[in-house]
């Protein structure tokens, strides 16, 4: 996760370490509702009409979608499904609220003008109401909650906000990224409205005659993973789209070509859930020049972002061309993970907090909370911690993703801070997590990619976070113990080879796979690949926390230099040491996760927690992507990836075992040895020996090569030292000697091919 995207400020960052947790914990800005007699009086026209098609400008009330001419008449309806759900010519409503005293339905036509207010009946936990004859389509909705219990108990109750409902499949909020418009109904300090809707009326979505059965079957073995943050990906201008259509979900289906150049074949997208990119902006603060371009601060589970749809398209074309998106990269081999946040909501702490949704519905229920005062308990960093282990919340964690799952076709998740759903009520660990236990055996999504990020602000599960067999690991150990090894720290040689040959030491237990690991030297939090060789500071200025935020382990080596420069000593080194670390990457066992950017050496400057900047410093420059493809950096880039979803060795569940690899080592124990080869054996599964060495000296190693296969020789495929097109040769040059020289910090791979 990052720092700040949720209000609090927070290391949003993965932890470069056990000992590595957020900090710097600032109050969130207040957000609260306005009373309906206010909000009546300032809302003008022009909210969008959520119906079938393109979402319009609401500009008069048709009689027979947005007005009634009579009182609408509310029956009992069913406990189930919680949410809202077309029922008996109308619509059943039903909310989760074991506390409550009592819940009202709040109606508003689809310019958020108020409707109708209607008292819902109980049954159990759940309050529930069918309307007669609600409209389909072109309705917002929400509910006042109230208690009887005060300040000192589990509960938040305000009845004079409407809260939004957790389980709305779809929601309405202002029209465009990052802009304010009079439908939000923004208010200083209160923030603005968010309203569940519906459209019971569309047409389902044709995901064509072989979506069920023809999604990409990808091995986790066999992927290579794009971490990619949505919004960024296509805002710029030079992504050449049309203004309406940039950082959204038909920017990415535009750029499909690209990703295929690539040669990735999964996506993992940062937060799709329905956030406040305006969230800093609701008070003056040092952030309030923010924008969140990450989306850790959700207002719901369910629905996606409405202002990624095209041209201000709103909830339901959102929800369209996300399908649409999901099918295309389907029908192009990509899966598509998502990043899903369960861990906490946006609605922040005590000491600072805003009804939005849950918080007023039953905080008791739906938050840690100390079991004595009753304070909700952070664990997220965000003031907050989700109590997922309760049923109620459970079920509605189950829900959302088998939804996903099934709605929007997805082929997994990557679940930011994962041990905050291994905690109970009162926040303390739990051997057995439910939440955890039930996804894993869920019949549904058990046969999903499960990727847990495993620690939150307290907890460092890597290799530890409870499995079932089934979950795969974030593996920041693997992270630390490469970039140490190739910025030439001592002492870190074995633990490089462990990871190279799939960190057994993590992973090695039950049935567990070396696939469960999912390798990264580069996430969205932290440096850039670029970044990561050009500064040893972070900075964070831009951010507005003094430089404070973010972390600052980030075992990065600026090469001689802070910075900018022209030096060409320190450029080729820099050269060299991204060379290294993609190759080291690409042969590791394990799979491979890369950030979106790393492909044309982004930068940003040195800012490691970019989360709220949507400008030039966090947009993919695809302008930039064209001179990498002419310095020859995307080709050295792409081609590993390339070889690697081409070679059998680099891509298996197995760990490693003496005959599958040699090391050609005899100075383990040395800490001051700081150089590695080892080949990796073609025991018929094809693809040729592969030799590789990294030299993290500051001098040049000769090395006598050891024989290749009967009939076979070495050939360069890799020399990191070597300028472009040299530094890479798919399927190998000519050969090369027995003796091989590797000059400091660099790095070779050599494939064993037949004797011409």
């Amino acid at each position: 996760m990052q720092l700040g995207a949720c209000g609090t400020s927070r290391a949003y960052r993965t932890p470069i370490s056990s000992a590595t947790h957020r900090q710097n914990i600032q109050p969130r800005v207040r957000f609260a509702e306005r009373t309906l007699a206010s909000r009546t009086a300032s809302r003008g026209k022009g909210h969008p009409r959520v119906g079938a098609g393109k979402a319009t400008p609401v500009t008069s009330k048709p009689a027979n979608k947005t007005a009634t001419p009579k009182p609408l008449e509310l029956e009992p309806g069913s406990a189930s499904p919680l949410g809202a759900s077309p029922a008996g010519g109308g619509v059943n409503f039903a909310l989760a609220a074991p506390h409550a005293t009592a819940v009202t339905l709040c109606l508003y036509n689809a310019d958020n003008s108020p409707l109708q207010e209607l008292k819902l009946h109980k049954t159990g936990e759940v309050w529930h109401g069918l309307v007669d004859g609600l409209p389909l389509s072109g309705i917002l909705y929400g509910y006042r909650v109230s208690g009887a219990e005060g300040p000192d108990s589990p509960y938040r109750w305000d009845d004079t906000r409407v809260l939004l409902d957790p389980y709305a499949r779809l929601v309405a909020g202002r029209a465009r990224f990052g802009q304010r418009d009079e439908r939000e109904g923004f208010q200083e300090r209160l923030g603005s409205l968010f309203r569940g809707t519906f459209d019971f009326e569309a047409e389902p979505f044709d995901w064509g005659p072989g979506e069920e059965t023809g999604r990409p079957d990808i091995a986790t073995k066999d992927l290579v993973i794009y971490e990619l943050p949505l919004r960024c990906f296509t805002a710029s201008p030079t992504s050449g789209l049309p203004e309406g259509q940039r950082g959204g979900f038909l920017g990415l289906k535009d750029k499909i070509p690209h990703l295929k150049e690539l040669g990735i074949n999964a996506v993992e997208l940062l937060p799709l859930f329905e956030y406040d990119e305006l969230e800093f902006q609701r008070s003056p603060n040092p952030r309030d020049h923010m924008v969140n371009v990450w989306g850790y601060s959700h207002l719901s589970f369910f629905a996606p972002m409405s202002r990624f749809a095209a041209d201000g398209g709103g909830p339901l074309a959102a929800d369209r061309e996300l399908k649409e998106t999901v099918k295309a990269l389907h029908a192009a081999g990509i899966q598509v993970i998502v990043d899903v946040v369960y861990n906490h909501t946006a609605e922040g702490g005590d000491d600072d907090p805003y009804l939005l949704s849950w918080r007023g519905i039953d905080a008791g229920v739906y938050y840690q909370q100390d079991p004595a005062s009753h304070a909700i308990l952070n664990f997220s960093g965000c003031g907050n911690t989700v109590a997922a282990n309760h049923p109620l919340v459970q079920d509605q964690i189950l829900t959302s993703l088998r939804w996903w799952v099934e709605e929007y076709h997805v082929d997994g998740f990557r679940f930011d801070l994962a041990p905050c759903l291994c905690r109970g009520q009162d926040g303390e660990p739990l051997a057995t997590p439910p939440a955890i236990e039930a996804m894993s055996k869920d019949p549904m999504l058990s046969k999903v990619k499960l990727i847990a990020e495993p620690w939150d602000l307290g907890l460092y599960m890597v290799g530890s976070f409870p499995n079932w067999d089934s979950w795969k690991e974030w593996n920041g150990q693997y992270r630390d113990d490469v970039r140490r090894f190739i910025k030439g720290d001592a002492g870190f040689k074995q633990k490089f080879a462990t990871r190279l040959a799939g960190s057994s030491d993590l992973y090695n237990y039950n049935k567990r796979k070396a696939s469960d690991s999912i390798n990264f030297v580069i996430a969205h939090d932290g440096f850039t690949l670029a970044d990561s060789v050009a500064y040893n500071e972070k900075h964070n200025d831009a951010n507005g926390e003094f430089n404070r935020d973010g972390t600052n382990d980030n075992f990065s080596w600026n090469c001689g230099v802070e910075g900018e420069t022209s030096d060409p000593g320190v450029l080729a080194l820099r050269a060299r040491q991204m060379r290294n670390l993609h190759l080291a990457l690409m042969l590791s066992q394990g799979t491979p996760m890369i950030l979106a950017g790393d492909e044309y050496a982004q930068t940003r400057h040195g800012n490691n927690n970019y989360y709220g900047h949507d400008t030039e410093l966090t947009h993919y420059d695809w302008e930039k992507l064209e001179e990498a493809k002419q310095s020859g950096w995307f080709r050295f880039y792409a081609g590993l990836i390339h070889f690697r979803t081409g070679h059998p060795l680099l891509g298996r569940d197995e760990f490693l075992g003496p005959e599958d690899v040699t090391w050609h080592e005899s100075s383990w124990e040395d800490p001051e040895s700081r150089f590695l080869a080892f080949t990796l054996h073609d025991r018929g599964q094809g693809g040729g020996d592969i030799y590789a060495a990294f030299n993290a000296h500051g001098f040049s190693v000769d090395v006598d090569l050891p024989l290749p296969p009967p009939g076979q020789r070495w050939a360069r495929v890799v020399d990191t030292n070597l300028p472009s097109p040299r530094d890479f040769t798919p399927g190998g040059n000519k050969g090369v000697d027995p003796r091989y020289n590797i000059q400091c910090f660099s790095s070779i791979m050599l494939l064993a091919v037949p004797v011409e």
